[in-house]
């Protein structure tokens, strides 16, 4: 039973990140990874200004370029908190994160599958389905979907015009035009093209979803930080019915962080995976750390030899025995 419970704390403490790509800490992962999200949320703001040049969107991009600013200002938001370790904030910048991955995942597949829909389009000869989602922008700005002219290969005659220069007439080869065939999803999945962008997004999810374990984990040790900063008694691990230790809810009705909307938003935020942001075994202290100590000395400042070892005896009644006949003479 004791190997089993050791086998189990050592495969929870392996899965529980404490580093980012194993050399940097967590602070400065997640710092990096919110500076990239604000850059890829800065698109969003200038495809709304692409609507003052006339230039037409569908309801699909126009709630992307939407949602992409109001993430905006929220990570706007959240980000400074990162370095002082504010626990609802950190909190809700990993649920930011994982939302957002979430979203994000929607309209990549969305724009996949109209995208091949494009290129199959293409081979056929033929348009893009209406029910595409995004359809008519990829239509019109493709370059290769609904041809005025549907041919293979095209002649160009040059004939003189009185000195005045030549004009260029264009004549469609004999049998050149194109077969249509229907539209669909494995016409475009048999370009020699497709197979390279389908892995790139599979190493890019990938990638995500890594991002994703960091900013909980970082999330994680500053709620538990947290907690045990405030616990007057330090005594702040408790154990419930079904036996798994956790901390103590910093969003807790009466707490501090509980009061107002924001102490019933962590308290849902808290809530689900609640086992993960406060359970753990008791004796991983990694979260009492600073998670800044990547710069500190991991060696603790000791006394001469054999000061502890005197202490412990001493605090455990397990010391040499006083001398019975001890007697103390002062001498004037």
């Amino acid at each position: 039973m004791a190997s089993a419970t050791s086998t189990t704390s050592e495969s929870k403490s392996h899965y529980q990140h404490r580093t980012f790509i194993y050399f940097m800490s967590l602070r400065t992962g997640v710092e990096m990874i919110s500076l990239s999200m604000l850059f890829n949320k800065v698109t969003g703001f200038f495809g709304l200004l692409a609507i003052l040049t006339g230039f037409r969107l569908s309801p699909l991009q126009f709630s992307m370029y939407l949602y992409s600013v109001a993430a905006l200002v929220v990570l706007a938001i959240l980000t400074p908190h990162i370095r002082k370790q504010s626990p609802f904030q950190c909190l809700a910048l990993a649920w930011l994160y994982i939302i957002d991955t979430v979203i994000n995942t929607a309209y990549t597949t969305a724009f996949a599958i109209t995208w091949t829909l494009a290129v199959s389009a293409n081979k056929s000869g033929s348009g893009i389905p209406s029910s595409a989602p995004g359809s008519g922008t990829i239509d019109d700005t493709a370059g290769f979907t609904s041809p005025k002219y549907n041919v293979s290969s095209v002649e160009v005659v040059a004939t003189p015009n009185g000195g005045a220069g030549q004009d260029a007439v264009a004549f469609a080869a004999s049998g050149a035009a194109v077969t249509a065939t229907q539209t669909s999803i494995s016409h475009g999945v048999g370009v020699e093209e497709t197979l390279p962008s389908l892995i790139l997004v599979f190493v890019f999810s990938l990638i995500r979803i890594y991002f994703i374990l960091v900013v909980m984990a970082y999330a994680r040790q500053v709620l538990r930080q947290h907690a045990y900063s405030n616990s007057s008694s330090k005594l702040h691990i408790n154990t419930d019915s079904s036996g798994e230790p956790t901390a103590e809810n910093p969003f807790a009705v009466g707490s501090a962080q509980g009061e107002g909307w924001r102490g019933r938003l962590g308290r849902a935020m808290i809530y689900v995976g609640k086992s993960y942001w406060l359970g753990g075994p008791a004796d991983d202290d990694s979260w009492v750390k600073g998670v800044d100590g990547r710069f500190k000395s991991a060696k603790t400042v000791s006394g001469p030899p054999g000061t502890i070892e005197r202490e412990r005896r001493a605090r455990s009644g397990t010391g040499p025995p006083v001398p019975k006949n001890l007697n103390l003479k002062v001498q004037a």
